[in-house]
């Protein structure tokens, strides 16, 4: 008790930000007068830092270091630092590292993003911030464009309005390879962590008042420019794409302005964005989550498709990396499963690149080792490469010769020569493109995908997951499931059982569990790594006999019915 006192008055003490000093304070205060919770909430605040991951820093805002604040950011920022500098000097680079940093509206974004450029200025740096709120895929995009040594970027993506992050690329002369550009992996993250451990104080970091840059509008444009030119020449396609109504929401985010940007430049006008959602506002006080994927999150987006007779909608999260797609399905609206769009998405691009006649193999379609196998279908009929990689776009970024990449979690990589990351923005120009071509030829995005089961088949994929308030249950959980797993799969003998942490198809280890059934079920189970969850991703293929889609989905649908019955019973739940 006295310990933990002394360290959260030092910490009281060292602390830059009048606001969270007062509600250190106040909390302190309280444990010392016996009040139990805030004694339980003070032990939380100093359980230790804030971890220093392959995302950078995400957790909710507030004092101490196990949150959020000024003071943890500065002490990041002076670590990223440091790494540079070591990381220029090993590769016999003289001068200062190139720093791009962007930010969203989240509560604190613009402070954590300044306090960064004034720590990397006083580190000798050249600090180049983004001149306003702006989208996640923009400050990948500066990355590469400016061809800094690294990037920042302020968010929490989709997590709850208590949350903030930053998230942190590198690429210039720091990363040269594939992953120029992209998210951080191991080591690097661990070297950037022990950087950051080693800085003994707030009040030691220099920060300088002045010396960065603000950047101009015109790293936007160019975004905007280069993204809207994946479409194309718009002239003789002008018509069918003014015709394309759309439906728009940024769910409270910084994505809004930027997508009307890039689709009205690409020639789409009949533009409609949800009123309530249209403003950034850090507290999203529309949606109980500011996840598309999150029950209820586009609900206004449907209701307003379903008033104005739109032919698709667009939903982004908060910062503009992920992008969801609803439509008419059987007569109602809905929103379409991750892998549904990355299937789509995948083809399209697909028969683009194809018709460059470039060589088997230099193309690579990639997604996530838990999303669908339908792409690796999709790229061998096109005579394409194709990657399965490790769960998250730090992975899928790096992938060699990638023309196109995506997870089930609604992140698409359409474009990697300019974002090297998931793109919700250059991913939504590409659907409403679809559409609008669709629509030109009588057909819809229904349509669409049922050209893709009579293609490939049926791929139906779903997901079960088990919480815990016990973390020490997952570990547990996974340990029973690697001893006993089970023995059919919705009926069919499983015929295929792979501890992933022994490494699986190539990959690095990773603590998961893969089975595969004879019919080709496939399910993988893996532990969560932002929730107490251990999650169970499920696959089920059926082919199409003739011309009979509506039975082979049908069939598909009864047999994850069982499947997911299986996966719960093997989870406990």
């Amino acid at each position: 008790m006295k310990e933990l006192l002394s360290r959260a008055e030092a910490w009281i003490e060292d602390d830059p930000d009048d606001a969270t000093r007062e509600e250190l304070t106040a909390v302190l205060d309280a444990a010392v007068a016996g009040d139990a919770d805030a004694l339980a909430d003070l032990e939380d605040r100093f359980r230790g830092f804030l971890e220093f991951g392959t995302a950078g820093l995400r957790g909710a805002i507030g004092a101490g270091p196990n949150r959020m604040n000024r003071a943890v950011v500065i002490r990041a920022a002076a670590g990223l630092a440091r790494y540079l500098s070591d990381a220029l000097a090993a590769a016999g680079v003289e001068g200062p590292a190139r720093v791009a940093i962007g930010y969203d509206a989240r509560h604190g974004s613009a402070d954590f993003a300044v306090d960064t450029a004034a720590v990397m200025t006083a580190a000798g740096h050249e600090a180049l911030l983004l001149p306003r709120t702006l989208p996640t895929p923009v400050l990948a995009f500066a990355t590469r464009f400016l061809d800094a040594d690294a990037g920042v970027m302020v968010t929490a993506s989709h997590n709850p309005p208590q949350d903030n992050g930053y998230k942190v690329y590198l690429g210039g002369r720091v990363v040269t390879d594939e992953g120029q550009g992209a998210q951080i992996v191991p080591p690097y993250d661990a070297e950037i962590a022990s950087r950051i451990a080693a800085v003994a104080s707030v009040e030691a970091v220099p920060r300088a008042e002045k010396g960065w840059t603000v950047l101009g509008e015109g790293v936007v444009d160019e975004y905007v420019a280069q993204v809207a030119a994946l479409g194309g020449d718009v002239t003789p396609v002008a018509e069918r794409r003014a015709a394309t109504r759309i439906v728009l929401t940024p769910l409270h985010g910084v994505g809004g302005e930027t997508v009307e940007r890039v689709l009205r430049e690409a020639g789409f006008t009949d533009l409609h964005t949800v009123a309530e959602q249209a403003q950034p506002d850090p507290d999203f006080p529309t949606v109980a989550f500011p996840n598309p994927e999150e029950k209820g999150a586009i609900d206004l987006a449907l209701e307003l498709a379903r008033s104005v007779g739109a032919d698709v909608v667009i939903a982004n999260d908060p910062d503009a990396d992920r992008c969801a797609v609803a439509t008419v399905v059987d007569g109602e609206w809905t929103m379409l499963h991750g892998d549904v769009t990355g299937s789509l998405l995948g083809e399209r691009v697909a028969e683009r690149r194809s018709r460059l006649r470039m060589a088997p193999g230099s193309q690579v379609l990639a997604n996530s080792i838990v999303s669908s196998q339908q792409l690796a279908a999709i790229a061998e009929a096109h005579g394409m490469g194709h990657a399965n990689t490790l769960t998250g776009f730090k992975w899928i970024g790096r992938t060699p010769r990638m023309v196109f990449g995506y997870e089930e979690a609604l992140g698409y990589c359409v474009a990697p020569e300019l974002v090297r990351d998931k793109d919700g923005v250059s991913a939504a120009l590409l659907m409403v493109d679809y559409v609008s071509e669709l629509k030109a030829s009588g057909r819809t995005l229904a349509d669409a995908i049922d050209d893709l089961a009579r293609s490939y088949g049926v791929y139906l994929t779903s997901q079960v997951s088990a919480r815990y308030a016990d973390l020490a249950e997952i570990p547990a959980t996974m340990e029973r499931l690697m001893a006993s797993p089970p023995a059919t799969l919705a009926g069919s003998p499983v015929v295929a059982t792979d501890d992933m942490s022994l490494g699986f198809r190539g990959l690095p280890g990773t603590t998961g569990l893969h089975l595969a059934a004879e019919s080709g079920t496939r399910v993988i189970v893996r532990p969560s790594g932002t929730e107490p969850k251990v999650k169970a991703y499920l696959e089920v293929i059926v082919p199409v006999e003739g011309d009979d889609v509506a039975g082979a989905r049908a069939s598909a649908v009864e047999t994850m019915r069982a499947l997911a019955d299986d996966v719960r019973t093997a989870l406990g739940i």
